[in-house]
C-alpha cells in the first residue's frame, strides 16, 4: 500500500531524525521537526527543549507554528508541511490547526511511540495521546514512515539508557 510519502518527503524526514539526534544529545526528547513551503524549500527548523529550556511545551512542532503564524500569509501556511520525527501530540495538533498548515508528515506514529514506551517501562504521557487527525481534521495528515521507524525508536531507547 503507497503511503503517499514521496522521496522529497523522506529527505526532510531525515533531517528530522538529525534535529531529533541533536535534542537527545542536549538531553531533551528525541524530537525534530522542520517546516517547509509550497515549494519544498525548507523555511524553518526546531528540536525539543523541553528539558534544557526549561518547559514542557518547548516541543518544535508548537514553535514552528508560532513562526508560521507570525512569518507567512494564511495561503503560503495552507501550502506549507510540517515534517516530524514523531506524530504530533494533541498540544501540537491544535497549535497546527489553528495556525493552518497544510500537511503533517512524520515518522513514528503515536501508537508506535505508546507501544514503545511501554516495553521501556515508562508511564504514559500527560497528555491523551491522541492521533493528529483526530485533534486536526481538516489537516493532511502523512505517516508512518516505515525507512526512519527503527531510527527513531533507538533514539528513544538511547534516551532512556535502554
Amino acid at each position: 500500500m503507497d503511503s503517499g510519502i514521496t522521496d522529497e518527503d523522506r529527505r526532510h524526514l531525515a533531517r528530522c531524525v538529525e534535529l531529533a539526534e541533536e535534542a537527545l544529545a542536549d538531553g531533551d526528547g528525541p524530537f525534530g521537526s522542520v517546516l517547509v513551503d509550497g515549494e519544498g524549500n525548507a523555511l524553518a527548523e526546531g528540536r525539543n527543549r523541553e528539558v534544557s529550556g526549561g518547559d514542557a511545551t518547548r516541543h518544535p512542532e508548537i514553535e514552528l507554528a508560532q513562526w508560521a503564524a507570525r512569518n507567512l500569509t494564511p495561503e503560503q501556511r495552507a501550502a506549507a508541511t510540517l515534517y516530524t520525527s514523531g506524530e504530533h501530540c494533541a498540544m501540537c495538533a491544535a497549535a497546527h490547526g489553528w495556525v493552518g498548515i497544510g500537511r503533517l508528515v512524520f515518522v513514528m506514529s503515536t501508537p508506535q511511540l505508546v507501544e514503545l514506551r511501554a516495553e521501556l517501562g515508562l508511564p504514559a504521557g500527560p497528555v491523551a495521546p491522541l492521533r493528529a487527525q483526530e485533534v486536526a481534521p481538516q489537516v493532511t495528515v502523512l505517516g508512518p514512515e516505515p525507512s526512519l521507524v527503527e531510527a527513531v525508536a533507538d533514539l528513544h531507547r538511547r534516551s532512556v539508557g535502554a
